[in-house]
């Protein structure tokens, strides 16, 4: 079975800490090109991992025969250009999430994708980890009866972060809630089979960063009644717990959103564990190029839509708008 062959498309610190290796451990995939504008830094980058092909440009590895399909890793603010590029030379294409800088993007990236009949899929990892996925089963096995609340943090320090445009409203559309408050809804609305159908949200500001939230937490109601919060920092330390109480238990990982060390799950019923597992989440991005290729070839299909980059990207959006009425912003 022939590998589909990735060109990486904005080749940085994403790629070389989590997408390398993850096509390392890849059974369908592989990476065959990269774009960076730098020339000699394209070169440099190339030699170091072992791709045959190099580019300056987008459009130029995406029109490369030895390419089957784009992962697009560049900035929040080069996703919509990017991915239209791509769509345009009719090449399949996993963007990074968050997968636009606005709804309005995502439809536009959408409906291109339509015109090009092409798979537009978003790389929102968490749903390849066993932690999601056994949480998800958990849940809809109805272990601990009706959801009545869900609750995921997503915490890291952002002071001094290899990605300088972080705090770039102009470049990444906002801080920690369109950087990583993209993984707690996803990841949300995946375990709970449930859309967000309202949005409330609070946001802090500071100092170190003018022009983007330092923290936020956002208050959501799910389409069935479950009531949901997401709480993001880029000032505390590295933390990523989740949570879902139902009437009839709780199911928690204190880093459920995490593919640094393996996770522990726990199962309470009245106020005391009655199940504990450990699952691994270090193959996620193997899982994700994996689950990409075979969409490809039409054996499933990938489970992060388009459709669902848009649906997290109008939380993100609702939440901003709240924000922006209640005059928290800058």
């Amino acid at each position: 079975m022939m590998k589909v062959r990735f060109g990486i498309v904005g080749f940085g610190l994403h790629a070389v800490k989590r997408l390398m290796p993850g096509f390392r451990g890849s059974q369908y995939t592989i990476a065959t090109a990269l774009s960076r504008r730098n020339a000699e830094h394209a070169r440099q980058s190339a030699a170091e991992y072992g791709i045959p092909h190099w580019f300056t440009s987008t459009a130029e590895l995406c029109a490369s025969p030895e390419v089957d399909a784009i992962l697009v890793t560049t900035p929040n603010s080069a996703h919509l250009s990017d991915v239209l590029t791509a769509l345009g030379h009719r090449k399949p294409v996993l963007v990074e999430k968050p997968m636009g800088m606005n709804a309005e993007e995502c439809r536009q990236m959408r409906a291109a994708a339509e015109r090009a009949g092409v798979l537009l899929g978003v790389a929102q990892v968490f749903r390849f980890t066993q932690s999601l996925a056994r949480i998800r089963a958990l849940v809809q096995g109805g272990e601990i009866g009706e959801p009545l609340f869900a609750r995921s943090e997503f915490s890291y320090n952002g002071l001094g972060h290899a990605r300088q445009w972080i705090d770039s409203r102009q470049i990444s559309g906002g801080g920690p809630i369109m950087d990583v408050g993209v993984h707690c809804v996803d990841a949300l609305r995946f375990v709970l089979a449930q859309e967000v159908a309202r949005v409330t949200a609070l946001a802090k500001f500071d100092e170190h960063w003018p022009e983007v939230e330092a923290a936020a937490a956002l208050d959501l109601q799910f389409d069935r009644g479950t009531l949901g919060t997401v709480l993001v920092s880029a000032r505390a330390e590295y933390r990523t717990p989740i949570e879902l109480v139902g009437a009839k238990g709780v199911i928690r990982a204190a880093d459920g959103l995490t593919v640094e060390h393996p996770i522990t799950i726990e199962i309470l019923h009245g106020g005391k564990v009655t199940h504990s597992e450990v699952v691994n989440n270090a193959g996620a991005y193997s899982q994700q190029v994996d689950a990409f290729a075979l969409a490809l070839r039409g054996e499933q299909p990938f489970p992060a839509t388009s459709e669902d980059g848009l649906r997290n990207q109008l939380v993100l959006d609702e939440a901003y708008r709240r924000i922006e009425n209640a005059g928290a912003q800058p």
